[in-house]
């Protein structure tokens, strides 16, 4: 496994010569998971934030060979150009190995693009896919998406007399993913480098599908200052909003544990302005009801990990 000495010697895939927001976790995100292999890799990127901010015609920041496919359909695009990897493989067009990797958001992983994502992980494709999750459409206005958590404030879930941003709870899409038996399944944060990288490593050595979800702050659509991305990420952990796991060959693993040290939500939800109405006394029922179903959650993940 690599160290971060090491990781710093590698040469960029992903150029900074790009427009996403300063204090963006995407960048962080698409670097260090490219960073977990060194064979040469084919790229597929939804249309999003990623996607828009690094390909401003006629630049381009990625210095692998990357295609920029529809919002629903990463994990078709990325599995079709494995397909013909095989083929010209087999017929000894092609002596090298390559992996291959697709990039989609929570709008387009979550909700429009799950069918296709379903379907490659079922048909065995050898792939790594990549959740980035900012918890919202974000390129397309801050609008809300099934990874978009209770309470939050979009654009689509407004806040008033009547209603008090989104209603439902997040999906938890890597436990959706984990159902399909797939090889790998991950969940990590842009604040925990090396194991991000660790995780990359993984995903991109076994063969067949793998899968890693990755929390990603978003600057205007979280609304905090752009130098606390980190630490909301890591905030999110520590809360246990979003643990730190893996699922390898069906066998789950814990990564981290707060233990004693596990904060209330209250303390992640704070920092950003997308919950400030929670923050009013008439509204700490919500903040209750989100705490009751990350305690919920979490105390699962233990037993689903023996750690219970």
């Amino acid at each position: 496994m690599a160290n971060i000495r090491e990781l710093a010697l590698t040469n960029e895939r992903l150029a900074p010569g790009h427009r996403l927001c300063p204090g963006c976790g995407l960048s962080i995100i698409a670097r260090a998971v490219m960073r977990g292999t060194k064979d040469p890799i084919v790229v597929a990127t939804a249309t999003g934030c990623l996607e828009v901010s690094t390909t401003i015609y006629p630049y381009t920041a990625w210095n692998v060979p990357w295609i920029h496919n529809a919002f629903e359909n990463a994990a078709a695009t990325i599995s079709g150009a494995e397909a013909a990897y095989k083929v010209l493989k087999k017929k000894g067009k092609i002596n090298k190995e390559i992996k291959f990797l697709a990039f989609g958001g929570d709008g387009g992983t979550y909700d429009i693009g799950l069918q296709s994502l379903s379907g490659a992980l079922e048909r065995g494709h050898n792939f790594v896919y990549v959740c980035l999750d900012n918890e919202g459409y974000m390129n397309t206005g801050i609008q809300r998406s099934s990874s978009t958590p209770y309470g939050a404030w979009t654009n689509t879930s407004q806040v008033g007399k009547i209603h008090k941003g989104k209603e439902q709870f997040k999906k938890d899409l890597t436990a959706v993913v984990a159902a399909h038996h797939i090889p790998y399944v991950a969940q990590a944060s842009s604040h925990n480098y090396m194991d991000l990288v660790r995780k990359a490593e993984k995903a991109f050595a076994v063969k067949g599908p793998a899968f890693i979800n990755v929390l990603s702050p978003c600057v205007p659509g979280w609304k905090y200052p752009m130098q606390l991305t980190q630490k909301l990420a890591k905030m999110a952990v520590d809360t246990c909003f979003w643990p730190l796991f893996e699922v390898e060959n069906d066998k789950w693993i814990l990564n981290y544990d707060p233990g004693d040290n596990k904060k209330p939500i209250i303390e992640w939800l704070k920092m950003q302005k997308r919950f400030r109405h929670l923050m009013k006394p008439e509204n700490t029922h919500i903040v209750e009801q989100l705490q009751k179903n990350v305690d919920f959650r979490w105390e699962n993940l233990k037993k689903l990990c023996g750690k219970g």
